[in-house]
């Protein structure tokens, strides 16, 4: 029996109402791994942490998982990633709807600049949309046009045409569609009643009914007994009556491989060996959890890994990412061509898009222009004949250009209508290059299990140990001997931090450094942020790492805007002044120049601004020190949401009466009394390396 890998309409229907359990709890990231794995960390106020995962490719499931289960957090998020996180973060939780019986899920979450909706679609190919509480995209996994929906930024968010419910389905509405059928029983249970061939056999099963039944030769006890049963899996479901049910093949073996996870006990299931669950998200986490064990190598020193498998495995995954690529080139290169067919029949376009402007300015309704159009193709009239479709609701024009259907906003213009095509084209061939990307990192993988295979093979399949302890996770507190792991990078000769979404931030430590930083490490793309008080440093937020090109395109997530804002408030004389919160601006890159006004005179290290300024009010001061050990070992410092997600231990200081020699010494001391091995911070930590990490003026170590 082949393990179940994608959720049900069932299941969706009762994770549903668990979900509920969880309004109220709010978010603080959103991570992308891959193109297909969504995981959204929240806060419940009951519960603590809460941590969500969606995957929409090969595996569909959507269902919380335990704090120790979640997958490490990726390097710099990609952009739908910081997309979410500065419309999430911070956001409420309202709550989980399924939509109609379909396997369609709506996360909804409310924040006071509005509401975000996340439609996840576990079906098909697979997808997570983001729209606003009015359904308009804001950006998808995946863009679908089809002639039946689209999923496309800046369209409506459009669902599959409605299917049939079962667990809301009427008596006669079961019969009639019963009567419809010409084939067996279980067969229209799975296929005219939505209900899919397990939940149709389970049906047949608890209502004694034979599933191969011809549908002709069901009688009214046949149709009572199946509709009963069916009542009564609705109610369950309503009602949340689960009693979840972790199933595992090979009979009373209970350390067998997980083949199905079920809201309720399943006689179809009766065969194989099962364990129960207190909820149904409970069960999903465990049997998601244990099929990717199942999936994975087995144990050190048990048996040989599948090699073979994985190996296929990843060349099914290039294999169809390449087909990927294809599409991508196909759908960017379809867009362009529409453009091109606007302009290239830029009067026909234009006539037609113009009477729509004038009828719209008279206040004529849409069924009215609907009917000129039908009145002009009775007449022979060229550009109504070329309109398909007008869709009021939208402010939507379809016409047909040489064939080709091409959707107009009617308000525009030929020119923004065609913008707007080059750009949904230029969108897609950034997904083409992402995917570029990602295909590379799986050919390196792919690369690395034929290299683990060949190394078993020369070893015959003797684990090699270091390798096992590098896998583990280590209490690097309670090491006898910490490795120090040390390379010096370009910055940190500034004030430094990366964010807590991998971004770098420099700050200059004077005159001079404020200079270099404005001339010659300010790019393109970069948000440049100072103190209202006089006395700020100059602080830069690198947008692209120096070995990027730079680009003014790049996303930044609030979050790290905000540790940004804190960390040019903290190094400020706001500090030194024993103040707690100070005002910050920040402008982009093209803003700041050294060139005065006339009249003006900039002093050393000065600069000005040109155009607006984004203040963050108010914004406090904090500042945490720690050492990191891993993948480097080092003393890092700066905002505390940053450095303690890097840090396996931090101390928090605050404005106080300690000079910073004197707190740099008090804190190596405490650092020092956290690790077992004391030489290793007496090597990274010194107490003038700490120094470089404090704030100017005075200091103390804020107690836990």
């Amino acid at each position: 029996m082949d393990p179940k890998r994608e959720l049900t309409s069932v299941d969706l229907a009762a994770l549903v109402r668990e979900f509920g359990a969880y309004e109220g709890a709010k978010v603080d990231k959103a991570y992308l791994y891959g193109d297909d794995l969504l995981r959204l960390k929240m806060r419940d106020f009951d519960r603590g942490r809460l941590e969500v995962l969606i995957e929409v490719g090969e595996v569909k499931r959507a269902h919380t998982v335990s704090p120790e289960r979640v997958p490490d957090a990726p390097g710099r998020p990609p952009q739908f990633a910081m997309m979410l996180r500065n419309r999430l973060s911070g956001a409420d939780f309202v709550g989980v709807e399924q939509y109609e019986f379909d396997r369609i899920l709506e996360f909804v979450f409310d924040r006071e600049d509005g509401m975000t909706r996340l439609i996840v679609e576990l079906f098909g190919q697979g997808n997570v949309a983001v729209t606003n509480g009015e359904y308009e995209v804001i950006d998808s996994l995946e863009t679908v046009r089809l002639k039946s929906r689209t999923v496309a930024p800046g369209s409506r968010y459009e669902f599959p045409e409605s299917r049939l419910d079962p667990l809301s389905v009427s008596r006669e509405a079961f019969d009639h569609h019963m009567d419809e059928s010409d084939t067996d029983v279980v067969r229209t249970l799975a296929t005219q009643l939505n209900l899919g061939g397990l939940y149709a056999e389970e049906l047949c099963t608890r209502a004694g009914v034979e599933k191969a039944l011809d549908i002709d030769d069901a009688d009214e006890e046949v149709y009572d007994r199946l509709y009963g049963a069916l009542e009564r899996l609705a109610i369950d479901v309503r009602n949340g009556n689960v009693e979840p049910r972790l199933y595992l093949e090979d009979g009373d073996d209970a350390e067998g491989r997980v083949v199905d996870v079920t809201p309720f006990p399943l006689e179809e299931h009766a065969h194989l060996a099962a364990e129960p669950s207190d909820t149904f998200l409970a069960a999903l986490d465990d049997y998601f959890f244990r099929l990717e064990l199942d999936d994975g190598e087995p144990e050190p020193g048990t048996q040989r890994p599948d090699f073979e498998e994985q190996i296929a495995k990843h060349e099914r995954i290039v294999a169809q990412q390449e087909g990927a690529i294809e599409g991508f080139e196909q759908q960017a290169e379809a867009e362009r061509e529409r453009a091109e067919l606007l302009y290239a029949n830029y009067g026909l376009v234009d006539e037609i898009l113009s009477t729509v402007q004038r009828a719209r300015e008279q206040d004529r309704p849409w069924e009215e222009i609907e009917a000129l159009f039908e009145e002009g193709k009775e007449r022979g009239i060229e550009a109504a004949e070329a309109v398909v479709a007008v869709d009021g609701s939208e402010g939507m024009v379809t016409v047909d250009v040489d064939g080709e259907r091409i959707d107009l906003v009617a308000r525009h213009g030929v020119e923004k209508n065609a913008d707007r095509l080059y750009t949904e084209a230029k969108r897609v061939a950034e997904k083409k290059e992402g995917a570029l990307a990602a295909i590379e990192d799986t050919r390196e993988q792919l690369a690395e299990i034929e290299r683990r295979r060949d190394e078993w093979e020369a070893d015959d399949g003797e684990p090699d140990e270091a390798d096992e302890d590098e896998d583990e996770e280590r209490d690097w507190l309670a090491e006898p001997s910490v490795p120090v792991r040390r390379t010096e990078e370009w910055y940190e000769r500034f004030r430094w931090f990366h964010t807590s979404d991998d971004f770098l931030v420099i700050g200059g430590r004077n005159a001079d450094q404020n200079e270099e930083l404005v001339k010659k490490y300010l790019e393109r793309g970069d948000k440049v942020f100072h103190t209202q008080a006089h006395g700020g440093p100059v602080t830069v937020l690198k947008a692209t790492d120096p070995s990027e090109p730079s680009s003014a395109d790049v996303e930044i997530p609030d979050s790290s805007l905000e540790e940004a804002a804190q960390f040019a408030v903290s190094y400020a004389s706001v500090w030194k002044d024993g103040r707690y919160a100070g005002d910050v601006y920040m402008v982009d890159s093209d803003q700041v120049t050294k060139t005065p006004e006339s009249g003006e005179y900039l002093e050393k290290g000065g600069f000005a601004i040109r155009g607006e300024r984004t203040y963050f009010d108010d914004t406090p001061v904090g500042v945490a020190v720690g050492i990191q050990c891993e993948p480097t070992t080092q003393v890092v410092g700066g905002p505390p949401s940053a450095i303690e997600e890097v840090a396996v231990t931090t101390i928090r200081v605050e404005p106080g009466r300690f000079a910073q020699a004197d707190a740099a010494k008090r804190i190596y001391r405490r650092l020092r009394e956290r690790f077992e091995d004391e030489s290793f911070v007496r090597k990274i930590a010194s107490p003038d390396k700490i120094q470089h990490f404090l704030p100017p003026g005075g200091s103390r170590v804020v107690e836990d």
